[in-house]
């Protein structure tokens, strides 16, 4: 990707889940790159996104991040929305930064926390892991910006609970290091965990299931959710744990192919 272009990519794959002229809700597979970065230059969702939408995306421009208002961690999976025009862009930041949109993720942890449901509100701060900057980590300090991050337990299995988190900042990492820090890391998680928990899920085992917001121009308000992804099925049945969507996700489209379907 150039500083001003990002190259279309058909062979990036994801499901549409709600799609209008001003904005996408899109649902990234794990292992997919939000956006380029080092060493993805053509094999991120938003390679993926320049297929159908480049002429919109691209007037956006890399002020405005292509369209992107969030991201999820390479290993993570689920919803991310999307902006398509200026208009429809620039208010849906504003949401974002007054906390008015409500993003939900399920994720598998070590462990029960100790209580059933609360809010931790600690700092998180950033580093660089590597030398070329290929890894960043996040961890908490006083010095940080403010993290917050209300959670509940769904179910307590053998070993492990299904917990649902709702971050109320945006935060690197913020999910991962708020459970690690109440003893509760995320199972698969190879930046935050022990070796055993790392080991414990295929991937992370977190999925953005549902985000909630008012349409940018119309005001409609706007509720898509989705189902707990495929590949991270094995690892309820292991634990315990019973699927936490009884219903059927909203209705999506793939873009471009089917080849990853995860429901």
């Amino acid at each position: 990707m150039s500083l001003f272009s990002v190259e279309p990519n058909p062979a990036v794959t994801f499901r549409i889940l709600h799609e209008d002229p001003d904005v996408l809700v899109v649902e990234k597979p794990p292992g997919v790159p939000t956006q380029p970065g080092l060493g993805h230059d053509h094999d991120t969702l938003l390679n993926g996104l320049f297929v159908a939408h480049g002429r919109s995306l691209q007037d956006l421009g890399k002020s405005r991040d292509f369209g992107l208002l969030h991201r999820l961690d390479l290993q993570a999976s689920g919803l991310l929305v999307v902006g398509l025009s200026k208009p429809a862009y620039d208010a849906l930041r504003e949401a974002f930064a007054s906390r008015s949109i409500g993003k939900f993720y399920w994720v598998i942890v070590k462990g029960v926390p100790g209580t059933p449901t609360g809010v931790i509100d600690r700092p998180i701060a950033e580093t660089i892991r590597r030398g070329d900057g290929s890894i960043k980590k996040a961890f908490i300090s006083r010095g940080g910006k403010q993290a917050v991050t209300a959670y509940r337990v769904i179910q307590a299995g053998r070993d492990a609970s299904l917990v649902e988190c709702r971050p109320l900042t945006g935060r690197l990492h913020q999910i991962r290091v708020h459970m690690e820090l109440i003893g509760c890391p995320v199972l698969g998680d190879d930046l935050y965990a022990s070796p055993p928990v790392r080991s414990a899920a295929p991937r992370l085992a977190l999925h953005s299931h549902r985000l909630v917001f008012d349409h940018p121009l119309t005001g409609q308000r706007i509720d898509v959710r989705t189902r707990w992804p495929k590949d991270l099925r094995r690892i309820l049945d292991k634990f315990g744990l019973e699927r936490p969507d009884s219903g059927e996700a909203a209705p999506g489209t793939r873009r471009p192919s089917t080849a990853h379907d995860s429901v």
